[in-house]
């Protein structure tokens, strides 16, 4: 099955070979991808080297925090998508994104204020978590509408924290 996989306005194609092999835009790895306990955190070897990542589903949108940075991907089967764009479904840049929580934690700070301009990459909000801090970025230029958190708050995993208009 191939599946067209968005991150950041890019789009990849993903296809499963078999249970230890995917392709990516027609490059082949050699992959194992196990939960860890009964936590949103998966261990992944490729091509022999071990990463650790949070994978989170919500509502059709992927949320992985990997190495520190919090990446929100759109996974559609190519069929999927075909019908999507041939529907003119393309996803409008004006749509406000919420910031959710992608685990458990604590607010560490959150660096920007309603109104305030912001270009894709920049920082959020920072979150503690597992004794590590998270810098969660916005996916997409805009500009900060509500603030829910402030810092010092405990939240918890999907809790809205901002949105970004």
């Amino acid at each position: 099955m191939k599946y067209v996989t968005n991150i950041e306005e890019h789009d990849y194609t993903v296809e499963i070979l078999d249970d230890h092999h995917v392709s990516v835009n027609g490059t082949t790895y050699e992959i194992d991808f196990v939960p860890v306990s009964n936590q949103p955190v998966y261990s992944l070897i490729v091509n022999g080297e071990s990463f650790d990542a949070h994978v989170f589903y919500d509502e059709d949108i992927w949320q992985v925090l990997f190495q520190g940075n919090l990446y929100t991907a759109l996974v559609e089967d190519e069929r999927e998508k075909r019908l999507r764009l041939s529907l003119g479904g393309a996803a409008s840049e004006r749509e406000e994104f919420l910031l959710k929580a992608p685990m458990p934690g604590m607010v560490v700070s959150v660096p920007v204020q309603p109104g305030q301009t912001v270009k894709k990459g920049d920082v959020l909000l920072i979150l503690e978590s597992m004794k590590m801090q998270n810098e969660l970025r916005t996916p997409r230029d805009g500009v900060v509408g509500r603030v829910r958190v402030a810092s010092g708050d405990r939240v918890e995993k999907k809790d809205t924290l901002l949105s970004v208009e």
